[in-house]
């Protein structure tokens, strides 16, 4: 029972990451430990695991995939999703520099034991790292790009925004804005799903296609890379973490779009220097809460670690 709230908790992280711009889920799973495990299990999804399910070998498929783990995690994100996310939006709408400050500890601190977890640095870490940087500035500062409402390319969208929301450093919804079609999918696919259900799944089919078939094949991909070049692939999510940080940069100012249908969505940001006023001082004091939380997770899970450890050798 502990285990099942623990993991519903670290859901509920990814699933508040997942609804912020700039922010990835998969940074918080790496933050709170379950990334490995959650790629992992989803990548076990194959063959193997479609006859033991179709044989009714329930118990082995369970146990194949890590299924419990799995529906733990993803109740959490849904969870989020649904509740949490309001409160972040209210937060965002009237006090978005102490939210951001609070993300930016968070991060600012998990980038040293993410990149602690590194056993050895060489050439190739050092390369990965700085291309890892390179890549998530890049897509940090993008300009998005015209909409296409292409079966194809819809795919491509889902598949490619699916695997940023599992990538730490690399946010889903913003890779969206980026291709051009934040709009189409995320607003005008999901307004029409009550109003024309058909017309709305000419859009999301697609979307929903390659969301699954992006999440599998790049946790094969991921599974693959961190079980032969595991130092490489922490170095590579360490450079992704610190080139998202100009996003969760707390003094900037949205560059705001206006759509078709009148709402407005964030297609980039103007970056300032903090004023040194009161709203400063409280805004460094919740960086610093946001950095502590982190090193107090991480400082618990190496004591329980440690006791496992010692446990083991006097067992």
């Amino acid at each position: 029972m502990k285990n099942f709230f623990v993991n519903v908790l670290k859901g509920v992280g990814m699933g508040i990451a997942n609804v912020i711009p700039g922010v990835s889920g998969g940074t918080i799973a790496l933050i709170v430990g379950i990334f490995e495990r959650l790629i992992n299990s989803l990548k076990s999804f194959n063959f193997k695991a479609l006859k033991l399910l179709f044989t009714g070998k329930f118990k082995e498929f369970a146990k194949y995939t890590d299924f419990v783990f799995l529906i733990e995690v993803l109740l959490g994100i849904a969870l989020a999703m649904v509740s949490v996310a309001k409160l972040f939006k209210f937060l965002f709408e009237n006090y978005p520099i102490y939210i951001w400050s609070f993300f930016l500890g968070l991060l600012l601190a998990s980038i040293f034991y993410v990149g602690k977890a590194i056993n050895k640095w060489s050439i190739w870490e050092i390369a990965a790292f700085i291309i890892g940087i390179g890549v998530s500035l890049l897509i940090s500062f993008g300009t998005p790009a015209q909409e296409n409402d292409n079966f194809f390319y819809l795919i491509l969208c889902g598949a490619i925004g699916a695997s940023g929301m599992i990538l730490p450093g690399i946010s889903g919804s913003y890779i969206l804005v980026l291709m051009g079609d934040y709009q189409l999918v995320v607003i005008e696919g999901i307004d029409m799903l009550t109003k024309s259900p058909m017309e709305s799944m000419t859009i999301l089919l697609p979307v929903m296609i390659g969301v699954v078939v992006g999440i599998l094949a790049f946790a094969h991909i991921l599974a693959w890379i961190f079980k032969n070049y595991h130092d490489m692939t922490i170095a590579l999510l360490t450079g992704f973490i610190i080139g998202s940080l100009p996003i969760i940069w707390p003094w900037k100012t949205g560059v705001v779009e206006t759509l078709s249908n009148g709402k407005e969505i964030v297609t980039g940001y103007d970056y300032n220097l903090p004023e040194m006023n009161s709203e400063f001082v409280i805004a460094l004091a919740i960086i610093i809460i946001g950095a502590a939380l982190i090193i107090i997770t991480e400082t618990i899970a190496n004591h329980k670690k440690r006791k496992e450890t010692d446990k083991g050798l006097e067992g």
